[in-house]
């Protein structure tokens, strides 16, 4: 009997593991926070990455197609069921994060007998302001991590993400620009699918931006764009064309 707990710790160990290999060649996925809102991009390879989730909230996420379709279901339904109990103002990501997403996430983790959620995913919230903007990563074992504002990546391994949000928080310094902006985190993605150090030896720009340009061809680009300033009814729209239009 006392090895039971032991016998647990390491099948929770092995299933990480499964997990992360599952994700190995996933694609990232990125979300920043500019003055007039909020940009989410990735690439995929003909299946969605990006989503409008509900009003001021958007998700991005990497993984296997039905793990994310799964994730972010649950993620409008419970959106949907705060705002008609209680007020669409109240749908709030701390509470879709900390009493829906993060706990179902967690108890299909440690549920050893059950398939894992194979998802790496970021979700935003925008606010009045720069300042308050939200931005989260969620991940496979429902732990998550919140900040005001600022940067977020999802990537395959959690040293990937950190070098990438490293060399990308130095180099949007001062950026406002959707097309630049997107540039440069395109210019990061493909650092990182092509498994490249941010540190050592890291491509030129011209190589990074010639390098991602060969590479979307071949795929899909996908931008959200979570709007501040717009007479819109709703805030949340593509803009994939002009940043297509703007690098190539």
């Amino acid at each position: 009997m006392t090895e039971e707990p032991y016998r647990w710790l390491e099948a929770v160990a092995n299933r990480r593991e499964y997990v992360r290999e599952q994700l190995r060649d996933g694609s990232p996925v990125f979300a920043v926070s500019l003055p007039d809102g909020i940009l989410l991009l990735g690439v995929g390879a003909g299946r969605s990455k990006v989503f409008e989730l509900h009003d001021r909230l958007a998700l991005a996420g990497l993984g296997h197609p039905a793990d994310i379709e799964k994730v972010r279901q649950a993620a409008i339904d419970a959106a949907h069921l705060e705002a008609f109990t209680r007020a669409p103002e109240d749908v709030s990501l701390r509470r879709l994060l900390s009493f829906g997403l993060s706990p179902q996430l967690k108890q299909n983790f440690e549920q050893l007998f059950t398939a894992p959620t194979l998802v790496e995913l970021l979700i935003v919230e925008l606010g009045n302001d720069p300042g308050q903007d939200l931005l989260a990563n969620l991940h496979f074992d429902g732990a998550f991590q919140l900040q005001t504002g600022g940067l977020a990546v999802a990537a395959n391994t959690p040293e990937a993400e950190a070098a990438a949000k490293t060399w990308l928080t130095t180099a949007l310094a001062g950026q406002t620009d959707r097309a630049a902006v997107a540039d440069l985190l395109l210019q990061a993605w493909w650092v990182l699918t092509e498994n490249k150090s941010f540190a050592d030896k890291l491509p030129t720009e011209a190589e990074r931006r010639e390098g991602w340009k060969k590479a979307v061809k071949a795929l899909q680009l996908e931008t959200g764009w979570l709007s501040r300033r717009t007479l819109r009814a709703g805030r949340y729209e593509t803009v994939t064309k002009l940043i297509v239009t703007t690098g190539e």
